[in-house]
């Protein structure tokens, strides 16, 4: 079974392989995304973050608490540099809400039946069973590929400056993170994987270091200067099929 739809401002594409998979548990992830967009969203003005913000909801919700406690849990981590309330700007916690929301997608499939399947939103894969086979874009030529991956069981995430340029801030400075060209983290969840993937990119070349030495993460970076840092575990490519 394959389907792609435009979520959160994004393609997302799921295969799976299981034999006579049913549609009702993938229509349910689609359903769950679209609810997150709806509730998460900082540019909708009457999603729970935007009235929140406002001072209009006066507690968060179970759901959006979650991840609200991600984002303070990454702000202590990296000493700041990652923050989604930045003075001038609205609360922001996109940069949780991607790899959390579509994780729990997946935790929708896996409950459902499903074991062999492949779940991309805009470039950030999980992948489950396999292996995998996985590109990881060059961060200056878009037809290029800087490293193909092997994944079983695990999730990869690519923050960098391809896509929307210099979007993603130091906090500590409130001024563009430019030490890296791209980041890209495998980790055991796509909420780990992204959101590590992104702290790391707003602190710049010393992420590289700190995001190799958190616990079952494994990293690939372009810096700057365009010299490339792996961590020993990065998983490289062998044998697999390849993701959707």
């Amino acid at each position: 079974m394959r389907r792609v739809e435009h979520v959160m401002g994004f393609p997302v594409s799921v295969r799976i392989d299981d034999e006579d998979f049913p549609e009702a548990p993938v229509d349910g992830l689609f359903a769950w995304l679209r609810e997150v967009d709806a509730r998460f969203s900082p540019f909708r003005p009457d999603s729970e973050v935007s009235r929140l913000d406002r001072g209009e909801v006066r507690e968060a919700g179970p759901a959006l608490r979650e991840v609200l406690d991600l984002c303070e849990e990454y702000r202590i981590a990296t000493g700041g540099a990652f923050d989604v309330r930045l003075p001038g700007r609205g609360l922001d916690p996109c940069a949780v809400v991607k790899g959390w929301s579509v994780q729990k997608g997946a935790e929708l499939l896996s409950a459902a039946g499903a074991r062999r399947f492949c779940l991309n939103a805009g470039g950030d894969v999980i992948a489950s069973g396999g292996p995998w086979r996985v590109g990881v874009r060059h961060p200056e030529h878009a037809d290029l590929l800087c490293a193909v991956l092997d994944l079983a069981d695990r999730a990869v995430a690519t923050s960098a400056r391809y896509e929307r340029g210099d979007h993603i801030l130091d906090a500590r400075t409130g001024r563009p993170a430019t030490g890296l060209l791209s980041m890209t983290v495998v980790a055991p969840t796509l909420t780990e994987a992204d959101t590590v993937a992104t702290a790391a990119f707003a602190l710049g070349v010393e992420g590289v270091e700190w995001a190799a030495a958190r616990e079952h993460c494994e990293v690939f970076a372009v810096d700057a200067d365009r010299r490339v840092l792996r961590s020993p575990g990065f998983p490289v490519a062998g044998a697999g099929s390849v993701a959707a």
